[in-house]
């Protein structure tokens, strides 16, 4: 059976849907013979109206949008399927726009909200910003920024622990003997690239001390990035006995190379990942990573979306950390030399 619309109750009631949207929200009194349509249709039809997309916007459109750098990850598929089925949980429609992580595509998706074709966003981009996107989102308002960050924004905010993360990691291989280790990841200008290596970083300098070793390639969280990596390693001669590689991607890329020049994982390379969203456990051997929880970050991203009181910015909610978890697998082994 389907469920009815404000279109719906507008057809039979015989008015617009702006008017049954409007006297719904409380901001349009009704001649009482349009009023008794209006209500009549309502029940006729069963229509329950959204109590959580009103708090979203007066101009209601029960849809909302999420905003994405790529669709063809399985982090990104993943985080797409938790906020869809959210929504339809909650009787709400999802646009989904995929940026290609291009700035211009960004922008003209924000200006989706200020034209009230959607109530609200939820927003992840993957690169760093000059300042133009994070003024555009200002602007926009009801926006939450989720998994990268957006420096200089007033909004709420929902990451993973990123540091914990890299600190987990950290504390994993430096406790199996490892101290000269590679950190594969994210620039130090975003959010998840910088936390990850000072949590990393921490863990190491607390088992090994000034004896730690921690060599840092940064660059995009993609297999192209952890192919390139690789290959500097390797031909570089880099003396690590680990990696640390901070997305399911940059693990995949990394382990094609590792694979083709003969390197054998655990035997002559450690290696821990990050995201364990991908296909990690079906590797051989199967790859101990720091596990994010993608679907309970898009669940709760859009939880953020609908129940924030937008028309007090300074009640706004505070940046919000979700924790991760360690997967150990069969991808560590302990050093045999120092």
């Amino acid at each position: 059976m389907s469920v009815a619309s404000l279109r719906d109750v507008a057809q039979v009631a015989g008015v617009s849907v702006t008017t049954v949207s409007r006297f719904l929200n409380g901001t349009l009194d009704l001649p009482e013979r349009t009023r008794t349509a209006v209500e009549a249709a309502i029940l006729q039809l069963n229509y329950q109206p959204n109590p959580h997309a009103r708090r979203l916007s007066r101009g209601r459109s029960d849809t909302i949008g999420l905003v994405i750098p790529d669709i063809a990850t399985p982090f990104f598929a993943t985080l797409v399927a938790a906020v869809e089925a959210e929504a339809d949980r909650r009787r709400l429609g999802l646009t989904l726009h995929a940026t290609l992580n291009r700035r211009e595509r960004e922008l003209s998706y924000l200006q989706a909200v200020r034209r009230n074709q959607v109530d609200g966003l939820i927003f992840v981009t993957n690169h760093p910003d000059d300042g133009t996107l994070a003024a555009a989102i200002n602007a926009s308002g009801q926006v939450v920024v989720l998994d990268e960050d957006v420096a200089g924004t007033s909004v709420p905010k929902l990451f993973c622990d990123n540091e914990q993360g890299g600190y987990l990691a950290g504390r994993h291989l430096a406790e199996a003997g490892h101290r000269r280790v590679l950190f594969i990841g994210g620039v130090d200008a975003m959010l998840s690239g910088a936390r990850r290596f000072n949590g990393f970083r921490r863990a190491m300098t607390e088992v090994w001390g000034a004896d730690a070793r921690i060599e840092r390639y940064e660059g995009e969280y993609s297999t192209e990035f952890g192919q390139s990596a690789a290959k500097r390693m390797l031909e570089s001669r880099l003396d690590v006995t680990a990696v640390f590689a901070t997305s399911d991607e940059i693990t995949i890329g990394a382990l094609e190379v590792l694979n083709a020049a003969g390197i054998r994982v655990p035997q002559d390379l450690s290696l821990v990942g990050f995201d364990d969203v991908g296909p990690l456990h079906l590797f051989a051997p199967a790859v101990t990573a720091v596990r994010q929880p993608v679907r309970d970050l898009g669940i709760r991203a859009l939880s953020l979306l609908l129940d924030t009181d937008w028309t007090d910015p300074t009640k706004l909610p505070p940046e919000e950390i979700m924790p991760v978890t360690l997967i150990t697998r069969n991808s560590v082994a302990p050093v045999i030399r120092s």
